[in-house]
């Protein structure tokens, strides 16, 4: 699996989790998967591949500026529970980013 890949999962969990527990949602609500989408159309347009390092350590901020805040929220919430729903895959990029 690709560096790209592996993010796209990431994002993918930590959106799923933010939108269920914090919206209440069991499905992607419109404005989440227009997030998951967006993230996923960045990654796949990264200028660095899979040479990438974690989005927070990036030098070049290509969200937009409303999509990141909306990141920076479902991290915030999501992050810290990664643990609890996937925690190899919260220790992966954990270790990534390092």
């Amino acid at each position: 699996m690709t560096r790209i890949e592996q993010e796209k999962r990431t994002v993918e969990a930590m959106v799923k989790i933010y939108c269920r527990h914090h919206e209440g949602n069991n499905i992607l609500c419109e404005k989440c998967q227009k997030l998951l989408e967006y993230a996923h159309q960045r990654l796949d347009r990264c200028k660095f591949g899979n040479d990438k390092s974690s989005c927070r350590q990036c030098t070049v901020h290509c969200y937009r500026p409303d999509m990141r805040e909306h990141m920076r929220a479902v991290m915030r919430y999501a992050g810290p529970r990664m643990m609890l729903y996937h925690p190899i895959m919260a220790i992966r990029h954990l270790w990534s980013e390092r």
